[in-house]
């Protein structure tokens, strides 16, 4: 399917992170998007990350769902809704309303989250909804909501601008917020005196140009910030004035001397530098993300923060305060909308009766549930044991993505009945559904989000909806009208949804809640679609802005509140069997479960499989050598993964990304080794603190493979990325086939190509091509040990007459670039080695000049300065 031709002017907003990036979209003269950044937009003034910057890499029609398929069989849209409406209908009628439930997305939009939560808590009458945010962002809503009463976040992305010292904690900005972390560097650069302080056990690329890098031990970030406070009642920094808008000040003050700093590991030294610049700068920004959340007691981290902030006064003003930054592109909007299981719409409270009552009146609504539903984790323990037997999975990936994996895939195959609204069936959890919905993706998909720092900016069509994939929020309320609520979701189009939301949300905030959106319920169809970022409140009382300076909070007392927290550590404990701390995470050119950023050749050139990064003394007291294939294991479930020995990691501790899925590397699913412990309080999971063992993966042969089309291979490990020219698949078994070459016309379904082998079975070797009329396919090599070839060279062959690929190298007259640095331009280390040695380039500006490396999202400049200090090294040495 061609797409029609636009120009590059549709504004929009970035489906990724939750920084909120605007984008400029059009399709060219091939149907191909095109993808800027908007220039005007406040989130990002035009900057892009490298995952923005490929979006139009990801929205071709390969592997999109484009019909409604019922067990297994194309369908259509009024048998698989009926057959939905019924059996929730029926199912509700025989076990009660809490024997269904859905699971949903940050990446809804508003409008979708809205439709779902209304139809869940009001009319299916359970509060068994629940969203992928519970994993990223529950703990920060629970400590927002114990220090402020509301889920409010005080400040605005200009605090950053304004902020004299800014601190980075559980939060590696550069490659996870690369825009925001980029808009730090600019500020820094026009004010060298901004400080930039980095709390977080890896020397991770936020590291590398700050200040002072705090590298705490995993999970003691109480004790840090409890022995801040106590420093701050030391130094005579507390606002007694604010104090009297803030209740719990003494027995959290108590609480922090009583604690131990030791815990933290770090020096005296290290620990008084960062007291110097907290205490001594007023302008403090604190940003913390997944590093503080992901905990058995990440609540307790977001009000270690919190109380600092209060106790000096330092927030709500101009380049102060904490700020949490979200992780996915609406998961603040689902946090509005009521989208986890104990939140109402509007930041109203589930277990308070006016609240409730009022929401009821509000929707028409015959029955609201009047307690908590289950949360994620719960949520699946439940799908588990029978208790849910039917379930709606809306974009998102649990199967993978959830802790203790594993179990959670064989409760959703278990289930009675699954439905999965998704742009494509190619997930883990997709192949479970016994219904599968096909569903509008970004870029044909039109409603709002809203970002970290409550920004709302609408996501426009600009493509059409391809096959009969239909918006969620239409699918929602079809399902709604089919069980017989059919007044209460007669929608026709978005803004007829944000037009009742807004008014909603003017009842929030005559219960004084901080939402309050009422000054937007009118907007006609045309205003809707015009609209322009905007940040919340948007009322008679409040427009955009801060909150909290002056003293006024949403307590029942209109107090804020210091919570007296001390350090817990892990519920998980090392001991012989499981000797390191695994710790999880993102990298910089991928996304969630990579449904979206795997399509994108230029971002799975970066990493192109999944891999463990170790201290080198742990690497060689287990036996582990570079390029090594390594084998983890928890209690929950076992790993393999590529090792990457770097002192970046702590000694005992071991970091492994949680991107790589069935789809692409099955036995990298790690999330499955991650246990389902939860905090008491957020109901989030601990992610960063699971025990595992790392040994050598002993395999008996290794593989690299490039192929025109997708394989999918059946052995111990394999892993594949999507290339310009087809696919590369790493590879490697413990045991070897009797032939190779019929294993590799097998493996790429090539009966009848004309092969082309080098092999030595006496050293294990195995090299094969397949040719069609003179063009490369297919090539596989084969080796005893890690196969070394250059693989970026390979990777870009298939479809080339190319008769010497079996040697495995570039010709003499064809420099190999190497695995690719700079995403957004495609630059690999070898090219930007050879300008920083043959050139003399020694900064990072003269790298950006000469070969564009570093001059868009920016996210590679750390590892450019990098290769540049290295040299420098080198050529001191010499």
């Amino acid at each position: 399917m061609k797409r029609p031709k636009s120009a590059c002017s549709m504004r929009s907003t970035c489906p990724y992170c939750g920084v909120g990036c605007g984008v400029l979209l059009g399709v060219d003269d091939q149907g191909a998007m095109e993808v800027r950044g908007d220039p005007d937009h406040p989130a990002n003034f035009g900057r892009l990350c490298s995952k923005g910057s490929a979006l139009g890499e990801t929205v071709s029609l390969d592997d999109r769902l484009l019909v409604p398929r019922v067990h297994g069989h194309d369908s259509d849209w009024d048998n698989a809704l009926d057959l939905v409406a019924t059996t929730f209908q029926d199912t509700i009628a025989k076990h009660g309303p809490d024997a269904v439930a859905f699971y949903v997305s940050g990446q809804l939009l508003t409008e979708d989250y809205y439709v779902a939560n209304k139809l869940m808590k009001g009319f299916i009458g359970s509060a068994n909804i629940d969203t992928n945010s519970r994993l990223c962002m529950a703990s920060t809503v629970a400590g927002h909501k114990r220090a402020f009463g509301t889920d409010t976040v005080p400040g605005t992305y200009e605090d950053l601008d304004e902020a004299d010292v800014i601190v980075l904690t559980g939060s590696n900005l550069a490659w996870c917020h690369p825009v925001l972390y980029q808009r730090i560097l600019a500020t820094r650069k026009a004010r060298p005196d901004q400080k930039l302080v980095v709390i977080d056990p890896r020397r991770t690329a936020s590291c590398d140009l700050a200040d002072l890098h705090l590298p705490l031990a995993l999970g003691s970030d109480v004790a840090l910030f409890n022995g801040l406070l106590a420093e701050i009642e030391k130094r005579g920094l507390i606002d007694h004035d604010f104090a009297k808008h803030v209740s719990g000040l003494d027995t959290s003050l108590a609480s922090a001397s009583a604690g131990d700093l030791s815990i933290t590991g770090l020096s005296e030294e290290v620990l008084t530098a960062f007291f110097d610049l907290w205490c001594g700068s007023e302008k403090v920004v604190t940003i913390f993300s997944q590093g503080v959340n992901q905990s058995s007691s990440g609540t307790d981290k977001v009000n270690a923060i919190t109380n600092c902030h209060l106790a000096t006064g330092r927030i709500g003003k101009p380049g102060m305060g904490p700020f949490s930054v979200t992780g996915q592109p609406n998961a603040m909007g689902g946090r509005e909308v009521g989208g986890l299981a104990n939140m109402l719409a509007c930041h109203l409270d589930l277990e308070n009766a006016d609240h409730r009552n009022a929401v009821k009146d509000f929707w028409s609504a015959p029955a609201m549930p009047e307690a908590a539903g289950l949360k994620a984790v719960d949520m699946f323990k439940a799908v588990g044991k029978g208790k849910i037997k039917a379930l709606w999975i809306i974009h998102t990936n649990p199967a993978v993505s959830m802790p203790d994996a594993d179990k959670v895939r064989d409760a959703i195959a278990g289930c009675d009945f699954v439905v999965v609204s998704d742009i494509t069936d190619a997930t883990d959890t997709a192949r479970l559904a016994h219904v599968l919905l096909p569903a509008t993706g970004w870029g044909e998909k039109d409603g709002t989000v809203t970002n970290s720092d409550r920004m709302m900016s609408r996501q426009r069509a600009v493509l059409p909806a391809p096959g009969l994939a239909r918006p969620d929020w239409e699918q929602l309320a079809e399902v709604g009208r089919r069980m017989g609520f059919k007044a209460a979701f007669e929608y026709e189009n978005p803004a007829e949804i944000f037009r009742e939301y807004a008014a909603l949300s003017g009842i929030a905030g005559g219960f004084g809640r901080d939402f309050d959106i009422s000054g937007l319920s009118d907007l006609s169809n045309t205003e809707y679609a015009d609209l322009a970022p905007t940040r919340w409140p948007v009322s008679n009382g409040k427009q955009g802005g801060r909150f909290f300076a002056d003293g006024a909070f949403f307590t029942p007392d209109g107090k804020g509140r210091m919570l007296p927290v001390t350090w817990k550590p892990p519920v998980a404990k090392t001991e012989k069997r499981y000797p390191f701390r695994l710790n999880t995470g993102r990298i910089r050119d991928q996304w969630h479960t990579m449904t979206r950023t795997a399509r994108s050749p230029r971002l799975s050139a970066h990493l192109a499989e999944p891999f463990v990064e170790i201290h080198p003394e742990d690497a060689s007291a287990q036996g582990i050598g570079p390029t090594a294939l390594v084998a983890l294991k928890t209690p929950n479930g076992t790993a393999i993964v590529r090792a990457m020995i770097t002192d970046r990691t702590p000694k005992g501790e071991v970091f492994v990304p949680m991107h790589w899925t069935g789809e692409n590397a099955p036995s990298a699913r790690i999330d499955a080794l991650v246990p389902s412990v939860t905090d008491p309080i957020s109901g989030q999971p601990e992610s960063k603190g699971a025990v595992v063992s790392v040994t050598p993966f002993a395999a008996k042969w290794y593989g690299f493979a490039i192929s025109q089309m997708p394989i999918k291979p059946k052995y111990d490990y394999w892993a594949l990325a999507k290339t310009y020219a087809g696919y590369r698949v790493e590879l490697a078994g413990m045991t070897a086939p009797d032939d190779w070459v019929e294993e590799a016309r097998a493996l790429f379904g090539l009966p009848d190509a004309d092969v082309q082998t080098m092999l030595d079975p006496a050293k294990g070797t195995a090299r094969v091509a397949f040719h069609v009329n003179g063009a490369l396919v297919a090539a596989l090599f084969i080796s005893r040990t890690p196969v070394a070839v250059m693989r970026d060279y390979l990777a870009a062959l298939p479809g080339q007459e190319v008769p010497g690929v079996l040697a495995g190298k570039s010709p003499a007259n064809q420099p190999d670039p190497g695995p690719v640095l700079c995403s957004c331009f495609n630059v690999g280390i070898n090219t930007i080695l050879a300008a920083i040695e043959t050139r003399g380039l020694m900064s990072v500006e003269a790298i950006g000049a000469a070969l564009d490396a570093g001059t868009n999202c920016g996210s590679c400049r750390p590892e450019i300065s990098a290769l540049i200090a290295k040299a420098q090294t080198k050529e001191a040495a010499e």
